[in-house]
């Protein structure tokens, strides 16, 4: 018998004395894990997901930094900022704003799309800016929301952060003239960054949206949400006594709305908006395609690499959270007045004190993202994957999604500091799919011969978290009559010779690894495109914005001379038709069948997510 069917044996003996399949909140995780394995070194200390840690030993591409912390204080422009010089003036129905004008594009930063959530507000609904008197200086960036500033693939740290970080950035082709009457209207992308609904800016370098802009001709607008328990803090149910959650959610739905209202004096038009995130911005997205007040806001969506798997807490969970919170502030839950008179450096902290607990045991993955959107049964009434199989959601609008196919390495490596054996990698499984572990287990544990198995834990996140639900949540919504497009973003560098320590997740496409590509920023994410590598980022560009334009991403029609230049492959509407054709961006573009169509076909028939 080899050590892995040794192994399979030991689990099915411990799981068939039925103490991993209760679903009890007050079981202890620990002592389960412990009556498997005694010796696996397991704590009561929190998993810090993601604060500083190498990925497969390779350095960080940022530092950590501490913040300062400010209100309505200018931020220095982007590095990469050269030849500025003024731009022209615009009347919204809040007042007079002026951008700058670069080589690419004209800029408009830091545009404030609701008022402040400073004080009183803290835990409020996002309110209507009101009229302001003179010229709005849009030529920087405003302060980030409030995070900590570490991890990786998070670009540039945001140096100010503030509770006053409502604001939008819009870049607009130069070819727009603001001089005369505007002519006919350009498509509108509004980006939402990830990052864990924790961490992330709109004005990161990587996020540089003059690059699709420009090549695309259309406006692009990227905003700020709150982040953390400034944004989603759970304290109560009701709104006027206590923090009712879901306010970053809120957020982005006032910036949209705000797009809308204005986007027009842009040169943007209002019924032809793409909205598109990816990681917990493709969540956002797949939220606004569930929820019905989103619905007039936006006329189609990009998923990239949204975390089906992992689940959105419910409100008894969101709450649960919320009491550790308060327990580290020295407030009571219930006592909005002095979870009001905290200074934001301590909620904060008190937010980085608990971002790793796992409020609810048998849901393990939260330990992926402990703050963020909850269940609330009015704006968000269930899980994303669920509504998405059930036809839940605006079937209508076309939607493009898809995933990395190495999306699970930053996220294992980030958690497991160290090698992991096969019996502990066994005892996690165990913990996160209870009565599933011993087929999932026999279905990958002898495809990997190595002593450290996270990259066996890597495949089963890529497989399990983003990609296998993502292709079942498209087979659905092809069967319903939506109009869907799948890509794999499975870049790996023509000459291997050329990786470096800051590039590898970049050419090993990681979850984000996508991101220089798309935003033509590979300069400010430190590595140096190939000729083959600046061809698959012009394509990506093209791809996205023929979308923008047309709701296909392959389609000829109002092309820019740039995209008619890089000679786009076709890219098929995913359908049985078609074999379920996906198209594979890296450095020889093409339509392929699903390579892990059959590793789907295993997660599909568990019933799991």
């Amino acid at each position: 018998m080899e050590s892995w069917q040794r192994l399979l044996l030991l689990l099915s003996l411990a799981l068939a004395s039925g103490e991993a399949t209760k679903d009890n909140d007050d079981i202890d995780l620990v002592s389960f894990l412990r009556t498997i394995y005694p010796g696996l070194l397991v704590r009561n200390e929190p998993v810090i997901v993601n604060k500083g840690s190498e990925i497969n030993s390779l350095k960080q591409l940022r530092r950590p930094a501490v913040c300062s912390i400010t209100e309505r204080s200018k931020v220095k422009p982007l590095d990469q900022e050269t030849n500025v010089t003024p731009g022209p003036v615009v009347v919204t129905k809040d007042g007079l704003i002026k951008g700058i004008t670069v080589d690419r594009a004209y800029i408009f930063y830091g545009i404030p799309y609701a008022d402040p959530p400073i004080g009183a507000y803290r835990w409020k609904p996002p309110r209507p800016v009101g009229p302001r008197p003179g010229v709005y200086d849009a030529s920087f960036p405003r302060a980030s929301c409030m995070q900590a500033c570490s991890g990786p693939f998070s670009g540039e740290c945001p140096w100010i952060v503030s509770e006053d970080c409502l604001y939008l950035n819009v870049f607009v082709p130069l070819d727009v003239d603001f001089s005369s009457s505007l002519g006919a209207l350009l498509p509108v992308m509004v980006w939402i960054h990830g990052g864990d609904f924790i961490a992330g800016s709109a004005s990161k370098p990587l996020y540089d949206g003059r690059f699709i802009s420009n090549s695309t001709r259309t406006v692009v607008v990227s905003l700020e949400y709150r982040l953390g328990a400034f944004g989603f803090l759970v304290s109560g149910k009701d709104p006027h006594s206590s923090a009712a959650g879901n306010y970053g959610i809120l957020d982005q739905q006032a910036a949209l709305l705000w797009v809308q209202q204005n986007i027009a004096v842009f040169g943007g038009d209002p019924s032809k908006v793409t909205i598109f995130g990816e990681s917990a911005g493709a969540q956002s997205v797949s939220l606004h395609l569930m929820t019905q007040s989103s619905k007039p806001l936006f006329k189609q969506a990009v998923l990239q690499s949204l975390p089906f798997s992992i689940p959105l807490k419910s409100r008894h969970d969101a709450l649960k959270l919320g009491k550790e919170f308060a327990k580290q502030t020295n407030c009571s839950v219930s006592d909005l007045v002095c979870l009001l008179s905290l200074a934001p450096q301590v909620v904060l902290a008190a937010q980085m004190k608990t971002s790793s607990k796992v409020v609810n045991p048998f849901r393990f993955l939260e330990v992926f993202e402990t703050w963020g959107p909850f269940i609330d049964g009015e704006l968000i009434k269930e899980q994303a994957v669920t509504a998405f199989q059930k036809g839940h959601w605006q079937k209508e609008k076309p939607v493009l999604l898809g995933t990395t196919s190495e999306e699970g390495v930053i996220f294992v490596y980030g958690v497991f500091k160290k090698p992991v054996s096969a019996l502990e990698s066994a005892v996690y499984v165990a913990a996160i799919f209870k009565q599933h572990a011993l087929r999932i287990l026999h279905r990958y544990l002898p495809l990997y011969r190595d002593a450290d198995r996270r990259d066996m834990l890597a495949q089963i996140v890529t497989d399990y978290v983003f990609l296998c639900p993502s292709r079942r949540s498209a087979r659905a919504g092809t069967a319903a009559g939506s109009k869907l497009w799948m890509y794999a973003f499975d870049h790996v560098a023509s000459d291997p010779r050329v990786w470096s320590n800051q590039t590898f997740c970049y050419r090993h496409a990681c979850h984000g690894a996508e991101l220089p590509f798309l935003f033509g920023s590979a300069p400010v994410a430190n590595f140096t495109m190939s000729a083959a590598e600046k061809l698959l980022s012009n394509r990506m560009l093209c791809y996205w914005g023929a979308f923008a334009h047309t709701g296909d991403p392959s389609s000829r029609a109002r092309q820019t001379t740039f995209c008619r230049q890089q000679r786009l492959p076709a890219w098929p509407r995913y359908s049985d038709t078609s074999s379920w054709l996906v198209m594979n961006l890296t450095v020889r573009s093409h339509a392929q069948v699903g390579t892990r169509d059959h590793v789907c076909d295993f997660w599909d028939h568990l019933g799991i997510y």
